[in-house]
């Protein structure tokens, strides 16, 4: 990653989460194609995090990821024709898509669990296990009052 002009002391918590984060993705996503899915890029990941174990309807998508439905639309899209995903008109709402993963998407949403794991290993071989525990703990703790 680039470094900045603003010393360690006065980066923002943001800025330094944000880092960690950039990292974490840059890892795990270039380690996508040796786990047989070429095609799963970052831009996915707006889509794959906020999906809903039942699947969710692209505006739900798009709003939880900050961003427009033509946008989330054409992500889901492309997801699906890749085998990804299933888009599948709402019971509730007929003009709305609901979208849902395959076993292709259940497989590489895996493989993104485990490469993500094993960043986090390799984070705790940088800063100690023990420190990532904590580290881990304090931001489950923070994740769970924000919510």
């Amino acid at each position: 990653m680039e470094r900045t002009n603003i010393p360690l002391q006065r980066q923002t918590l943001g800025g330094l989460l944000r880092l960690a984060e950039e990292t974490a993705r840059t890892r795990v996503y270039a380690r996508m194609a040796e786990a047989g899915f070429p095609d799963i890029r970052p831009a996915h990941s707006s889509l794959l995090r906020n999906l809903a174990e039942e699947g969710s309807r692209v505006s739900e998508l798009a709003e939880r990821a900050q961003m427009t439905k033509q946008s989330m639309g054409y992500l889901a899209d492309s997801l699906a024709a890749a085998g990804y995903l299933a888009l599948e008109p709402d019971p509730t709402d007929g003009r709305a898509k609901r979208v849902r993963l395959t076993e292709k998407g259940r497989a590489a949403s895996d493989a993104m669990v485990r490469l993500s794991a094993e960043t986090e290993r390799q984070f705790g071989e940088l800063i100690g296990q023990a420190e990532m525990v904590r580290l881990r703990r304090l931001l489950e703790r923070l994740a769970e009052r924000l919510r």
